[in-house]
């Protein structure tokens, strides 16, 4: 058994297509067949399922990759280690969030306190976010609801609390706090290519007996402005609508509130610039707490 092999297996097992596997790693598709084939026969197991063109691991496969990601991060820890002096003059952290309001007003403190910082952020689905943490290919990850899984650690950072933004004029912008089944009959505004929060949404409504009748279903900055324009209810963080000046209630409803988490890969050494990056995240969000509660 070789890494390259179990290299080779990796990129098949996250991208489950044998052709989309070659062409990343840059090799002919039938190598790639044959070189699968021949670590199945080794281990005289089959790795992946096959159906069609589309393939998934099987049982044995999702055991080897738990064992595969191990190897390479331990690989990527001797590496650190080896070369620390050299990583920590470097400095470059890599992040993936999925929602830019995790990092907003976060990043500039820390670059302030910090500015040799080099900090690489992409935004990602949640589960794109736990694959590139077992592949290496990020430090850390901020996702609405922490990420449940035996190889990443995850500590929730804040429960935010969700309110009912309202037009200007509407007749219960004078209530403290207002159930959401309320509102069953208002027109609403919800944020649209954000999978995470819309789920999350989707079951508050669910649980307070109605199926909103949706006028616009935008992204974040349209919603913000469409929100300002008084054409609909939303459901928002309440950060956001402190920041923005935003007309809002808050919810009686239990389960009105939204965990944002941090992970890392949980047998990573992370550099040192990301492990001051993860402990500052962390120190900012329980400084700023009050910012996230009604």
């Amino acid at each position: 058994m070789e890494l390259l092999q179990l290299k080779y297996f990796q990129t098949v097992a996250y991208t489950e297509h044998i052709s989309k596997a070659a062409k990343q790693l840059n090799i002919a598709q039938p190598s790639l067949s044959l070189t699968i084939k021949r670590l199945e026969n080794e281990l005289g197991t089959a790795l992946f399922e096959r159906t069609g063109r589309n393939i998934q691991l099987s049982s044995s496969g999702h055991i080897l990759l738990k064992h595969v990601n191990r190897i390479f991060t331990e690989i990527d820890n001797a590496r650190l280690e080896i070369h620390s002096e050299e990583q920590s003059t470097a400095g470059i952290i890599k992040i993936s969030i999925t929602n830019p309001r995790f990092l907003t007003g976060l990043i500039r403190s820390y670059v302030t306190s910090f500015p040799e910082s080099k900090i690489i952020q992409s935004l990602g689905a949640k589960n794109e976010i736990a694959a590139s943490l077992k592949k290496g290919s990020i430090d850390l990850g901020i996702t609405g609801h922490p990420i449940q899984d035996e190889e990443i650690e995850s500590r929730v950072l804040v429960n935010e609390d969700i309110v009912l933004v309202l037009p200007s004029n509407h007749k219960l912008t004078d209530q403290t706090k207002v159930p959401l089944s309320q509102v069953a009959d208002e027109s609403f505004i919800t944020l649209a290519n954000n999978a995470e929060y819309s789920d999350f949404t989707a079951l508050l409504y669910e649980k307070a007996g109605f199926s909103p009748n949706i006028a616009f279903e935008v992204d974040s900055h349209l919603l913000v402005e469409i929100a300002k324009l008084d054409q609909g209810a939303a459901l928002l963080p309440i950060s956001i609508c402190r920041t923005l000046g935003l007309n809002y209630v808050q919810l009686t409803d239990e389960a009105a509130t939204y965990p944002v988490g941090l992970s890392w890969l949980r047998h990573k050494t992370l550099s040192s610039s990301a492990s001051k990056f993860r402990d500052f995240i962390i120190s900012y969000y329980q400084e700023n707490h009050e910012l996230f509660l009604a």
